[in-house]
């Protein structure tokens, strides 16, 4: 009598409606992961039946909302054993004409919605003995870019959780990294960023999105609380 098979894993994708995380999920989705998806804008719904998942419509910044996103995966699917924690820009300005609500909001969206999705989806991996977290950042956590000082900012902050995390829940069989890309092709090319790239050319959101397969995957279980440039040798740091 032949032992059925497991059910496919399940993963979340947050901010997943385009860009690096529509990447994302359209690579999990070729690897036969089961999605819950979550972005802003109600075209996630479209991008979850293309990709036979479910969508929920809302913010990153909204605690609630990710609330219902867990709170709905844990209903349809009964398990989470992967969560990429996608996320948009903050908003920029002038080093210090920032504003503090500028700062908040940035706080809300590139690492407090990481934390928050940690809070709610642990206790699941716990349950299951297993789970593995990946977070979208930039290289500009280790190159900061005076044009993008909240973004910069934040996502050097972000690499110092996910280490944190990492450390914390290693022995649970829970893994966190966060992969940092360079200029990625959903955004316009420009020609002074590109010349700064050593591989001559952005890097495509599918790219990024075997990346994140990757690290979710158990091929990459010996893989904890690292920040992995993406960049195409664009930063300059060792």
């Amino acid at each position: 009598m032949s032992t059925p098979s497991p059910p496919a894993p399940v993963a979340i994708v947050t901010a997943a409606g385009s860009g690096i995380g529509r990447g994302m999920a359209t690579e999990l989705a070729k690897a036969g992961y089961r999605l819950s998806l979550l972005d802003i804008g109600d075209s996630v719904e479209d991008l979850a039946r293309e990709l036979g998942g479910i969508a929920t419509v809302g913010s990153l910044t909204a605690p609630d909302d990710l609330a219902r996103l867990v709170g709905t995966t844990v209903e349809r699917y009964g398990q989470i054993d992967a969560v990429l924690n996608g996320a948009g820009h903050a908003r920029n300005d002038d080093l210090l004409e920032v504003t503090d609500e500028e700062w908040h909001d940035g706080l809300d969206m590139l690492l407090l919605s990481v934390v928050r999705m940690a809070r709610l989806v642990t206790p699941y991996m716990e349950a299951a003995g297993k789970g593995a977290f990946v977070n979208l950042s930039s290289y500009t956590a280790f190159e900061p870019l005076g044009v993008i000082p909240v973004n910069s900012s934040l996502r050097a902050a972000l690499g110092s959780f996910t280490k944190l995390y990492a450390d914390r829940y290693a022995a649970k069989n829970i893994r966190m990294n966060s992969i940092l890309p360079g200029y990625v092709d959903s955004w316009p090319e420009d020609a002074d960023f590109l010349a700064k790239i050593p591989a001559g050319r952005y890097a495509t959101t599918e790219e990024i999105g075997k990346l994140a397969r990757f690290l979710v995957s158990d091929d990459a279980a010996y893989i904890n609380g690292a920040s992995l440039r993406i960049d195409g040798g664009a930063a300059r740091s060792l």
